[in-house]
């Protein structure tokens, strides 16, 4: 049962993601309120090629938002334009 007192506005929260498939999936999943509306926020652990410090690359995308479509691929062929009229 949620804590009723507990504002959880501008807060959020990353878990690991333990279902992770693939080495571009994303390491962390969580949400994130920022004034009041929730995001997804994703986090990947990285290492900079050149050598450093570790860091968490983050993207939030809001809840609300429609979900994305897969684009259809396009025909490499031009359109039909044989010039010829009927």
């Amino acid at each position: 049962m949620a804590d009723k007192n507990f504002d959880n506005t501008n807060h959020g929260a990353l878990f690991r993601n333990d279902e992770k498939r693939d080495e571009k999936d994303r390491d962390y999943a969580g949400t994130l309120n920022v004034d009041g509306k929730e995001y997804w926020v994703s986090g990947w652990a990285r290492t900079p090629k050149k050598g450093g410090q570790k860091f968490l690359s983050l993207s939030i995308k809001p809840k609300d938002a429609p979900a994305e479509k897969a684009k259809p691929k396009e025909s490499a062929a031009a359109p039909f334009d044989d010039g010829i009229s009927f």
